[in-house]
């Protein structure tokens, strides 16, 4: 028998419990392992010694340690610019997403709002029942939204997931705060600016980061709506890139000095150095969001999503 103490009282740990400890450290040591690898075996692939890279003999630990490849790819045409869309996109999308859920979630609380059931289920209703992709893409190109900034940003405003998990939040707050506010004379959008938004912050990073991570991610819309190559997004332009990897390299390659070309193969660009450095740029900063609002997220999906 095995023994913890804690607080000045003795718990005793049978032997059974600390096998099954044991047991669980190593299977989620196991699946952690199995979570990170991935992304960590691309990362040390970018960094290896591109010959190396290429032939597959990178797997546990880089080799020939170099960083010309992110030099190389951010000197490719476009893929500023398309990181700056993205950025763009992902910042006031989720900006615009974060305050419409909180504000419709908190009107739809308000019993005094006209036909608010109605309207409610109207909107999640489309979450069962769309018109299909053929439709809405009239319906986007007859408000101009086609090869405009803005079609990125106005069909993703209201989601109706978010929607739910903002008023169920919402409702959890006690009334007597607003009632007590509306007594001292506080309207609705006072009530909601100064009594609801501090309450409802761990749900609303929630929302952000579904948000932020879907507007990040997001190029299909990009092959619906956008032919101008300006306003393509960098997951776009890695789509386009993982396609044409080879004619990239050899861009990679046409864009460096004389010199730079007779420098050893470990350096030179290759199909496969393109394709994973490419993949680290555009995963890494979406990759940064999370840690920001972890601290709230727990909090906010649980109770967003369990009416109490």
């Amino acid at each position: 028998m095995g023994q913890s103490k804690e607080k000045g009282s003795t718990i005793k740990v049978s032997a059974g419990d600390r096998t099954v400890e044991i047991v669980c450290y190593i299977v989620f040591s196991i699946a952690a392992f199995l979570c990170l690898y991935p992304f960590y075996y691309i990362v040390i692939n970018t960094i290896s010694a591109n010959d190396l890279s290429a032939k597959g003999d990178i797997l546990f630990w880089p080799q020939g340690i170099h960083f010309k490849n992110y030099l190389s790819a951010f000197r490719i045409d476009g893929l500023l610019r398309a990181f700056q869309i993205s950025l763009m996109r992902t910042v006031l999308g989720t900006a615009l997403t974060v305050f419409a859920s909180a504000f419709l979630g908190f009107m739809f609380t308000q019993e005094k709002m006209w036909l608010r059931k109605f309207w409610y289920r109207l909107i999640v209703a489309t979450m069962y029942f769309n018109a299909g992709i053929i439709p809405w893409f009239l319906v986007i190109k007859t408000m101009h939204l086609t090869n405009n900034f803005w079609g990125y940003i106005l069909p993703a405003i209201v989601s109706p997931f978010n929607l739910i998990l903002t008023k169920t939040f919402v409702e959890s707050v006690p009334k007597e705060l607003q009632e007590a506010a509306e007594m001292d004379g506080a309207g609705v959008l006072t009530v909601f600016f100064k009594i609801i938004i501090p309450v409802i912050k761990p749900i609303m990073a929630t929302v952000a980061i579904f948000s932020a991570v879907s507007q990040w991610n997001a190029f299909q819309d990009t092959l619906l709506l956008m032919t101008d190559t300006k306003l393509y997004p960098l997951q776009f332009v890695l789509y386009q890139y993982l396609n044409q990897a080879s004619s990239l390299a050899s861009l990679a390659q046409s864009n460096t000095s004389t010199s730079s070309l007779a420098a050893a193969a470990a350096t030179t660009q290759t199909t496969t150095s393109v394709r994973m450095t490419i993949t680290v740029i555009v995963v890494l900063p979406i990759m940064l969001v999370y840690p920001i609002f972890q601290k709230y997220f727990v909090k906010g999906i649980m109770i967003g999503a369990v009416k109490g």
